[in-house]
């Protein structure tokens, strides 16, 4: 951050990939977590096809993230962890281990996910003068040239490859 500041740039906000956990880093800046990524994490949660009822009604509840307004997002997401409490509560007993632990632990660990990155879900709404996008995509579609070009000479040595990087950064 002091290196982007002393190169002159102003950082005015950041849009993070999932990554939450390192805003302290970004004291007094606004966070926003990037509404395709959050999507993703829960995917890789519950899939594309669901199966369980539970898991279907979450994904459409996720598939309405891009155009909600916090409000309407929260209240979704609120009313499904009511309707869902207990069936995310069931425990069965571990073959392998015989122990009892929860049923649906890929469901809680979506819940769990969306309730650490909602209040970052929709910053770009709280400063909009600051013109926040919703999305790392304009980000993720810089780094296609480099990845190209890394993949273009992929017998380069790391060191090689790092100052390759460099120079694309730069602008070079």
């Amino acid at each position: 951050m002091q290196d982007l500041q002393k190169r002159g740039f102003d950082v005015t906000s950041v849009v993070g990939d999932g990554k939450i956990a390192v805003s302290w880093l970004f004291k007094g800046l606004p966070v926003q977590m990037c509404h395709f990524h959050m999507k993703q994490i829960i995917i890789r949660c519950i899939t594309r096809k669901p199966i369980l009822q539970a898991g279907i009604e979450l994904l459409e509840i996720m598939d309405t993230l891009t155009y909600s307004t916090e409000v309407q997002f929260t209240l979704l997401y609120k009313n499904w962890c009511i309707k869902w409490e207990d069936f995310l509560k069931e425990k069965s007993i571990n073959p392998k281990t015989g122990k009892l632990s929860a049923t649906h632990r890929k469901l809680i660990t979506a819940r769990g996910s969306i309730k650490r990155h909602l209040p970052f879900l929709f910053t770009f709404e709280k400063y909009p003068h600051l013109g926040i996008p919703n999305t790392t995509n304009s980000l993720d579609g810089s780094f296609k040239k480099i990845k190209s070009s890394i993949a273009i000479h992929s017998g380069l040595s790391r060191e090689r490859k790092l100052k390759m990087i460099k120079t694309l950064l730069n602008g070079k």
